[in-house]
């Protein structure tokens, strides 16, 4: 098991989770992060922290597509251990269905 970060992070990008990853393994693209798979302990410790509920388990049913997407960005992202300002419009697009088709980025963020 691991845990990935899903769509509700795209365009919200709080940034809670990476000060208490004990192993850092979270990569920051320019609207949103994922978990690096084979990097997470599978310790939990992230999950609650997000505002957004944007991370999950992959052991939940129909995240196939997010561990995809996870482990695809997690290899030519920067890594993020320090916690950033969310973008100023994020709470705008807080429960926004459809957000990886409108507005992901395959672009990187600048990490740490």
């Amino acid at each position: 098991m691991t845990y990935v970060v899903t769509e509700a992070c795209i365009k919200c990008k709080y940034t809670d989770c990476v000060e208490v990853c004990p192993v850092d393994c979270f990569y920051e693209g320019e609207n949103m992060l994922v978990i690096h798979p084979d990097e997470c302990i599978d310790c939990g410790v992230c999950e609650p922290e997000c505002p957004a509920d944007a991370i999950k388990p992959d052991t939940e049913p129909g995240l196939e597509k997010w561990l995809e997407v996870n482990t695809e960005y997690a290899k030519s992202w920067p890594n993020i251990t320090q916690k950033k300002e969310a973008p100023t419009d994020a709470k705008e697009f807080e429960g926004v269905e459809g957000k990886f088709e409108k507005y992901f980025s395959k672009e990187p963020g600048t990490g740490d």
